[in-house]
């Protein structure tokens, strides 16, 4: 028997509905919020990556699926939904256009990580990408988005919120945090050390506990803001205040990416495990420009599917469709006509084989169907069929004209 790889697993009955019903539910209120649906390659180039996401990051130095193709490009299997989207944007010249874009999007991602709960080396993530607005009146919209989105869904978030500043307040930022993380370099691990050389705003995200207890003391970037993004995340908070949006401030939360600036945020759960994040995202006006496009201000987040599944608070079912059936094997091949109007307008289940009155009504509870369809031998004579709607149990026999 061939398994799955590990990691990655099959999506079927209970789970497929789950995954569905998110997909469906994320789906309708980015479109109220006037999000178009957009889809890119799951195979992009490696440069993709190494330039947005960056060299630095976890996801580009050890988690990509990336090989050399028959044609010697050097490729790989997308770890993110952002970079694709921005490269298509570039791509199609959008950014050489006044009107600003939204795209909402969902598929399948690929990280070579430990599979844990709920993290996968394939998952599933939807995410929303707006382009051309540079107001954090955006910010906060998107935000609202994916608050409504968790609603919606039946699932209770906590939201944590940063600002990463700009390129005026960052690179003094960083002399500072590279002086502090210079001297407790001997304590720190072997990651935080590499990364003190390459990017180190990433140290401040390190899930060691010795090197977190380390970093309480670090210079915090919330605090070193320049006056443009000081004002715009003083407006921000105030903003989710006023629209009731709970919120903490957590002056170490920088997001695993590298193209972030200015506003960013995760949504956490206390009810998978440890605390742990179910959507993310911020703003990240330089990728565009990093990816050869005009300076186009740009915000977005992802919602991992598979992070939430088991928080969904599904709806009730109703019983919907059709079930057809024959009780005499001459009357098989008359249900195919009916089966096929039926299905213009509703969900039609076809029972090829003959059976007796219990095994079609078993059939008909397994599908869920709200009406049962037969075909005996008195019906196949009169050119009728019998009726049975199982919710309100009412019978009857109609001609097969009529129904």
């Amino acid at each position: 028997m061939i398994n799955p790889l590990r990691g990655m697993k099959d999506l079927t009955f209970e789970e497929s509905q789950r995954f569905n019903f998110i997909v469906e539910t994320a789906t309708i209120i980015a479109k109220r919020y006037g999000y178009g649906y957009i889809e890119t390659p799951i195979l992009e180039e490696t440069a993709l990556f190494k330039r947005s996401v960056g060299d630095s990051s976890d996801i580009v130095s050890k988690e990509m699926y990336q090989f050399m193709d028959k044609g010697d490009n050097d490729v790989c299997m997308r770890p993110e939904g952002t970079a694709g989207v921005v490269r298509a944007f570039v791509h199609a010249k959008l950014d050489r256009q006044p009107v600003k874009q939204k795209f909402y999007y969902y598929g399948p991602m690929f990280r070579y990580e430990r599979p844990q709960k709920g993290r996968l080396r394939e998952f599933h993530q939807f995410g929303c990408e707006s382009f051309g607005e540079a107001s954090v009146y955006e910010d906060f919209t998107i935000i609202t988005m994916i608050s409504q989105i968790f609603e919606a869904l039946g699932i209770g978030f906590d939201l944590q919120i940063n600002s990463l500043g700009c390129t005026t307040c960052m690179p003094p930022y960083k002399q500072k945090l590279v002086s502090f993380l210079t001297e407790i370099k001997e304590e720190l691990c072997e990651d935080c050390n590499r990364r003190i050389g390459t990017n180190p705003i990433r140290v401040l995200d390190c899930k060691n506990k010795t090197c977190q207890s380390l970093l309480v003391d670090a210079p915090k970037l919330i605090t070193n803001l320049c006056e443009a993004c000081d004002t715009d995340f003083t407006k921000l908070t105030s903003l989710l205040d006023n629209a009731g949006i709970q919120y903490e401030v957590d002056t170490n939360l920088v997001r695993g990416l590298d193209y972030y600036n200015k506003t960013a945020f995760e949504f956490v759960s206390n009810n998978i495990g440890s605390q742990s994040a179910i959507a993310g995202g911020g703003r990240y006006d330089k990728l565009v420009e990093f990816l050869d496009g005009k300076p186009t201000p740009a915000v977005g987040f992802a919602i991992g599917i598979e992070r939430i599944m088991e928080l969904v608070q599904m709806p009730k079912t109703s019983r919907d469709g059709i079930y057809l059936g024959a009780m005499t094997e001459d009357a098989v091949e008359s249900l195919f006509a009916i089966a096929t109007a039926k299905r213009q307008e509703t969900k039609v289940t076809l029972e090829y084989n003959s059976k007796g009155f219990k095994s079609h009504m078993k059939g008909a509870d397994k599908v869920g169907a709200r009406y049962v369809v037969l075909i005996g031998e008195d019906e196949l004579a009169n050119g009728t069929v019998w009726v049975k709607d199982v919710e309100s149990k009412e019978e009857k026999t109609v001609l097969i004209s009529e129904f």
